[in-house]
């Protein structure tokens, strides 16, 4: 009984691959490897959310600079350098500020404005590991530099070592 199923089952198996074969072609075959291929490589690039949920906009807006909350930090993804020695908007003694940033847009709730924030990386010291805090409200892929806060700005420096991030007010929007 054992011996008439495998062999049921290797004539089928038979069957499927032969009707397969005779109904495509090696151009075919490599075609759809070469769109399988493309499509992995352009996967990475889609815009994705890293909030785990979260939505920044439905918090209560808090007037601590020291909370993640705070208006200012709306696309924010670093360390608050307010709570590595730092304020606002200075570096910590013995980083300084990037050359480069990311520019957001955050509303100021106390006068309803939206303002554009500049996060300045500050460099030159190890990680800060303090008040981490990882808004991505609008944030774009990586593929448009200007708007995507994942990048470690401190690479246009000499000093390449990220430590804390501090958010300057650069205009209203």
């Amino acid at each position: 009984m054992l011996q008439i199923i495998e062999t049921w089952i290797d004539k089928m198996a038979e069957r499927r691959v032969r009707s397969a074969a005779q109904s495509s072609s090696r151009r075919s075959a490599v075609a759809k490897i070469g769109t399988m291929m493309v499509g992995g490589a352009v996967l990475p690039m889609l815009p994705f959310d890293r909030s785990g949920g979260e939505a920044h906009a439905g918090m209560p807006a808090i007037d601590d600079p020291m909370k993640c909350e705070y208006w200012r930090n709306c696309a924010l993804d670093g360390f608050l350098c307010t709570c590595c020695g730092g304020s606002v908007t200075t570096c910590p003694p013995g980083a300084e500020a990037s050359k480069v940033t990311w520019v957001g847009t955050c509303k100021n709730p106390k006068d309803g404005k939206d303002y554009l924030v500049s996060y300045n990386d500050c460099c030159g010291k190890v990680a800060c590991g303090r008040c981490l805090c990882n808004f991505n409200e609008r944030e774009r892929p990586a593929y448009r530099m200007g708007v995507h806060n994942d990048i470690n700005w401190c690479m246009a420096d000499k000093q390449t070592m990220y430590h804390c991030t501090v958010s300057v007010i650069v205009g209203v929007a």
